[in-house]
């Protein structure tokens, strides 16, 4: 199986929101139309931060996505990419649509002069890391949160 991976375009909604259900579902997240429509307003206005790649198989079937951002690194006086969401569907994990979702981002950072790629996974998330750490540093930061 070939992999294609491209940026998402305004036509993709249906595909994308299959794939992004399946995201919410992995994470145990309640997924709502409101949410999903939000998000694909992020994704599609050229003036937010987010934005998204999609990965097809050889019939042009959505096979996984990656949203990023890109963010100010203050240590450093630059900027970096940050990947929010990298999903792929249960049946193609593993055969190499992760890594190309990953070398994807990574290229639009380069083409975008941001100097570092960084994401962050769950800590039960073996399978993904076991990719993660193929291609990336696992770094020794801890990270914390408030709900408001």
């Amino acid at each position: 199986m070939s992999v294609q991976v491209r940026p998402l375009g305004d036509k993709d909604f249906f595909s994308w929101l299959g794939l992004f259900e399946g995201y919410s579902e992995f994470y145990k997240s309640e997924l709502t139309d409101e949410k999903a429509l939000r998000v694909w307003s992020w994704i599609i206005d050229k003036g937010h931060d987010l934005t998204g790649a999609v990965a097809l198989n050889d019939e042009g079937e959505f096979i996984g996505f990656a949203h990023y951002r890109a963010y100010p690194r203050t240590l450093t006086a630059d900027r970096g990419l940050f990947l929010d969401d990298l999903f792929v569907v249960s049946g193609k994990r593993g055969a190499g649509v992760g890594k190309a979702l990953i070398e994807f981002s990574k290229t639009y950072a380069g083409e975008h002069h941001l100097k570092q790629l960084q994401w962050l996974t769950a800590a039960d998330n073996k399978s993904a890391q076991k990719l993660y750490d193929d291609v990336a540093t696992r770094t020794s930061w801890v990270t914390y949160e408030i709900e408001l």
